[in-house]
């Protein structure tokens, strides 16, 4: 079973392409997904988050989330603390997701797939890029943020062209070239990787 990862900057539009993938029956993990529920169920890890950024951290079992995002969205070094926290979690917990899968691929979606050193066990990476302008907007309208809140959390991922340089195939998400034809043509290819025969 091939491990593929997806990923790409924040508005890039990279879970628009993983559904894409789940309609063609492929299992998707959504590494972000994963890690806010593990904040919230995995005992272990809410011990260490408490430790590191105080009993606030929860309120009544509950992650408090303005609390954590007033601190490490204001010092890099919280957020990498974070991070280097959530990270190992997540990655335990995809290894579990990937052995209960059977498909011929499967795909791992995450935002931080080269931050959080990830990329090392997926044996493809696809990167899904589209221009600053339309990533600002989309974010803005999802979520109701200004255009400097945008820009700000991009400050702290890698820089889109060096990102996409490392991965091995690229969907352009701009708004010009159909997605669904990309992603069709990237199945076709792990699936023949994979070593299932397919239609010409």
């Amino acid at each position: 079973m091939l491990k593929i990862g997806l990923t790409g900057g924040i508005g890039s539009g990279k879970s628009t392409v993983a559904k894409v993938f789940e309609v063609l029956g492929i299992p998707v993990y959504y590494a972000d997904d994963a890690a806010k529920r593990l904040m919230q169920e995995d005992e272990l890890l809410k011990q260490q988050l408490i430790a590191a950024f105080g009993p606030e951290t929860y309120i009544h079992g509950k992650l408090n989330r303005e609390h954590l995002s007033s601190i490490v969205f204001k010092q890099k070094e919280q957020l990498e603390l974070l991070n280097s926290l959530v990270h190992p979690a997540t990655i335990a917990d995809a290894n579990r997701w990937f052995a209960l899968q059977s498909a011929p691929y499967v795909i791992k979606e995450a935002a931080l797939l080269f931050e959080s050193g990830t990329a090392e066990g997926l044996d493809y990476i696809i990167g899904v890029t589209a221009p600053e302008t339309i990533r600002i907007k989309r974010v803005m309208d999802r979520d109701g943020v200004s255009a400097e809140e945008v820009k700000r959390r991009m400050k702290n991922q890698v820089n889109e062209e060096l990102k996409m340089r490392l991965c091995n195939y690229v969907i352009r998400n701009n708004d010009r070239e159909p997605v669904v034809p990309q992603v069709m043509q990237l199945h076709q290819t792990f699936l023949q990787l994979a070593g299932i025969k397919t239609e010409a």
